[in-house]
């Protein structure tokens, strides 16, 4: 049976044909030792054919396209130009052999082509990789971007450029769930935190010295900084500047407190220019305490899109800091739920090691307002079973597909169940029927947003046919009447007969209208015949034709 073999290069497919196994030998010790001699191995191998490709972002969608096992189209074309025909009903007298299993497998079963891959095949393709370069010397050059050319260093620039594609392609993650932003953020919000404590107090001691009893009537220091901006100078306060502390504040007895003390303050006197320099410090400092807030607020968003599940079982804040310290979020999820519960306390633990003391019972996520309100001696218990919900929160965050917050929240009912078990005794429900229930509710939620789509789009449909249909019998209507109005003034008799017909409908629409009004008049209710009175003297005549009719009949 003769052997093909499929190389794919950074230029293109190649197809040799191995006609010369037998000079080389059958086993794999053989083909490893006569692969390295050129003369002896190209006499064994032939090029059969060679498709170059077409384009960079060719070669890159083909190389994809390997390394997951898939059959492209060019592939399939490829191979079936250049392989020898079967007929229909015989089986083919040749194998391919080729270096990824799941790519021979998917060939064989879309095209029928047999395939191997084992020890010796993959020998045979590496000695077609070593003089890759020599068995395409005849061919001519093409002007493409990766296309191969006779020399041995654009055949290496080509591999070179493939390879920085083929690494950038699949190192590049999707832009709305990079957790190297939130660690970022994290460690930026800890180190405004410390600044913003730091530069509050300077402004404090600073301020003091002016106006020392305002320490103790405002406690917050964003406030403080904004109060200190504003007042300035003591002396200056009136009560006219009441109700703008008030909005400042807050508060307005703090604000008459403020203005009250500002006229018995013990503080001493500063110079204009101090006191800009301390207005300026204060602006400073409110510039960085908004510049907090407006960050927290970022790393809540992208928190809610990196790891949703997580940030609804524990918060943003604990999160986040699980994840940076971590390292990324598909590290924490490999983490198992023993590691994740000390995480952040690895010093306590290799100091109980070394002690041999008692291990830490909880790292991070003592931050976490669960550990907070369990008790005492179920502190440690708590944490555990939190460490375990975590960690399938971050498996799910970090694997799904779908950006979901459904298991978070179901993980975090199971957790106050378990308190509630800690503390009262009621029994909390099973795994089993949360992660159930949690994939239905994910379900349907799924199903509802696409049968909203759904009808949006046939709502849309209908209103464009009705839309179209309308136009149609419009334009119809407007072609038919010029060709009727036409049609009546080319015909006199037509009028004379309309004449004639409007004559005799005039007296049959008043009896009409007569015998309608009457019957308004009787109740509607009951539907019965009722026979017809017979005429009699005193009845009067409904209309002058019965008037008449009788007046015969007396006569008569």
């Amino acid at each position: 049976m003769a052997l093909y073999l499929l190389f794919e290069s950074a230029s293109g497919y190649a197809l040799f044909h191995s006609h010369g196994v037998d000079d080389i030998g059958q086993g794999v010790d053989a083909a490893r030792a006569s692969v390295l001699e050129l003369q002896r191995f190209s006499k064994a191998v032939k090029l059969a054919g060679f498709s170059p490709f077409s384009s960079a972002v060719d070669a890159l969608n083909q190389c994809n396209a390997i390394s997951e096992g898939i059959m492209t189209d060019e592939l399939r074309s490829f191979l079936e130009l250049n392989l020898p025909k079967v007929k229909e009903g015989k089986k083919a007298k040749y194998s391919v052999g080729v270096m990824e299993p799941k790519v021979g497998s998917h060939i064989s079963e879309a095209t029928g082509i047999p395939c191997q891959c084992n020890e010796f095949v993959q020998e045979l393709l590496r000695g077609v990789r070593l003089h890759f370069d020599h068995f395409i010397d005849q061919l001519k050059v093409v002007d493409f971007t990766f296309a191969l050319v006779s020399t041995p260093t654009d055949l290496e620039k080509a591999q070179l450029g493939l390879g920085h594609s083929y690494s950038r392609a699949k190192v590049k993650f999707n832009v709305n769930r990079v957790d190297n932003m939130v660690i970022q953020a994290i460690f930026l919000l800890d180190a405004l935190d410390k600044d913003i404590n730091s530069f509050s107090m300077r402004v404090r001691e600073w301020y003091s010295w002016h106006f020392p009893e305002l320490v103790k009537i405002v406690n917050d220091n964003y406030v403080y900084s904004k109060i200190a901006k504003f007042v300035v100078n003591k002396s200056d306060l009136a009560e006219k500047d009441i109700p703008a502390l008030a909005d400042i504040i807050g508060d307005e007895d703090k604000a008459k407190e403020i203005v009250e003390a500002a006229k018995a303050s013990m503080g001493q006197d500063l110079s204009p220019v101090d006191l800009i320099n301390v207005q300026q410090f204060a602006q400073r400092v409110m510039n960085l305490s908004e510049y907090r807030k407006n960050l927290y607020e970022y790393l809540v968003t992208k928190m809610n899109d990196i790891a949703p599940n997580l940030t609804s079982l524990i918060g943003e804040i604990v999160g986040a800091r699980l994840i940076s310290h971590a390292g990324s979020l598909s590290n924490l999820a490999k983490c198992a739920a023993s590691t994740l519960q000390i995480l952040g306390a690895e010093k306590a633990l290799f100091r109980a090691l070394k002690t041999r003391g008692n291990t830490p019972k909880y790292g991070l996520i003592f931050h976490s307002s669960f550990i907070g309100r369990a008790s005492t001696k179920n502190k440690g218990r708590i944490a555990r079973y939190l460490a375990n919900k975590c960690s399938i929160a971050s498996r799910i965050d970090c694997y799904s597909e779908l950006n979901t917050s459904v298991f978070g929240q179901k993980l975090r009912e199971q957790v106050e169940e378990r308190l509630d078990f800690y503390d009262k005794g009621i029994a909390p429900r099973k795994n089993l029927d949360v992660m159930k229930a949690a994939i239905n509710d994910m379900t349907n939620a799924v199903s509802e947003d696409g049968g909203e789509k759904e009808k949006n789009d046939t709502s849309a449909k209908k209103n464009k046919k009705k839309k179209s249909k309308a136009e149609a019998d419009g334009e119809e209507m407007d072609l038919d009447k010029p060709a009727k109005v036409a049609a009546e003034e080319a015909d006199p008799e037509n009028e004379n007969k309309k004449k004639k017909k409007h004559k005799l409908e005039e007296p049959q629409d008043q009896e009409m209208a007569v015998n309608g009004n009457l019957e308004q008049d009787e109740t509607p209710k009951k539907k019965k015949k009722k026979k017809k009175p017979e005429a009699s003297e005193d009845v009067e005549p409904r209309t002058a034709t019965e008037g008449k009719k009788r007046e015969e009949k007396v006569q008569n």
